[in-house]
């Protein structure tokens, strides 16, 4: 029996990609597409998975709520699906995609209801919590995890659209969830920098878990993967880009058919959701771990193998959702103090 998928954004722009290739080409999952808000009146994005979903009614498709802005919601929703699936009620976890984002572009910074910055917790804490509480319910020999990433993670790179890279304040990891001030003239360039740093959190915990998994022979065989989709031309989320980026986006966008010929960076939702489909249940890519580019193989930023940076960032996250042991089957996930010399 094929298992669970479950999917976090399922109504955004590249989580209705994904929906929509999966239910395409294998139906025979159950597939759980979370969504901040389950009302299709309310919400017209979550009308056009329901729709999605509606072509297909062999499969067995759940759109269930799940707000990542609020750490007592992701508890909740662990906990009903760890219930529902040692009760029988739908197949162990085959994969978990961590597909949901938020940004502040225009409108400077945004704090959630836990008192932490709304991009960090919302791409990037939110899911740890997550992927830790259902690791117990995921189908141990062969369970997928999937984090989104993006080409901005790397701090040796420069940003087309921002003049500030990404990097951890590793000296006060706490500037993760609750910034500085941005300084005038800085709010666009201080919220991309903010998202680099949700990316390359994904793609260091991508990095230090699948050390973790392959330590405890329980989870041994699930395997961590972090996927850059590319710079998707039809997503929403660029409706907080400054003018001139909207503009060579929406260029970008309707010469797609023919820059799909000459280039893996520019991507269009529907491209990217077969890869992550691909990445998630595809034979293919059975076993596989690390970083990738759609389906091809990347090279992550180098700081995702820094040993120290792991610890930091394992031990800041765990301290900020308040975890516990008890709450994850992953042994020695507790976290072992680490100096700030030691940086």
């Amino acid at each position: 029996m094929a298992g669970t998928v479950i999917i976090t954004g399922g109504n955004g722009s590249l989580g209705l990609g994904f929906v929509e290739a999966i239910l395409a080409s294998h139906a025979e999952y159950t597939l759980i597409a979370t969504v901040r808000n389950t009302s299709c009146e309310e919400d017209a994005n979550t009308a056009k998975l329901a729709k999605l979903a509606s072509k297909h009614p062999n499969a067995r498709v759940m759109i269930e709520r799940l707000d990542l802005s609020s750490l007592a919601s992701v508890r909740s929703f662990a906990d009903s699906i760890s219930t529902k699936i040692s009760q029988g009620e739908i197949p162990t976890i085959s994969a978990l995609v961590c597909n949901a984002f938020t940004w502040s572009l225009d409108g400077g910074q945004k704090m959630t209801s836990d008192g932490y910055e709304a991009t960090f917790q919302v791409s990037h804490l939110s899911h740890m919590l997550l992927v830790l509480k259902l690791l117990g319910s995921m189908d141990a020999p062969s369970g997928r995890i999937v984090m989104l990433g993006s080409d901005a993670h790397d701090p040796d790179k420069e940003n087309p659209m921002s003049k500030l890279r990404a990097g951890f304040p590793v000296n006060d990891m706490e500037q993760l969830v609750h910034p500085l001030p941005d300084e005038p003239g800085q709010v666009h360039d201080r919220g991309f920098q903010r998202y680099a740093n949700a990316k390359l959190a994904n793609a260091v915990f991508m990095q230090d878990l699948n050390a973790r998994l392959l330590a405890d022979p329980s989870l041994a065989g699930i395997t961590v993967t972090c996927m850059d989709p590319g710079g998707l031309v039809d997503s929403r989320a660029h409706a907080e880009q400054r003018a001139l980026a909207r503009r060579v986006i929406n260029i970008a966008n309707a010469m797609m058919p023919l820059l799909r010929h000459l280039t893996s960076v520019m991507r269009t939702t529907t491209s990217a959701g077969r890869d992550l489909v691909a990445l998630s249940v595809g034979v293919q890519f059975k076993g596989k771990r690390g970083h990738f580019l759609g389906r091809q193989e990347g090279t992550p930023a180098k700081v995702i193998c820094d040993l120290t940076v792991q610890k930091k960032l394992w031990a800041a996250c765990w301290e900020w959702v308040a975890l516990v042991q008890g709450e994850t089957v992953l042994e020695k996930a507790t976290p072992v103090q680490v100096n700030e010399g030691d940086v």
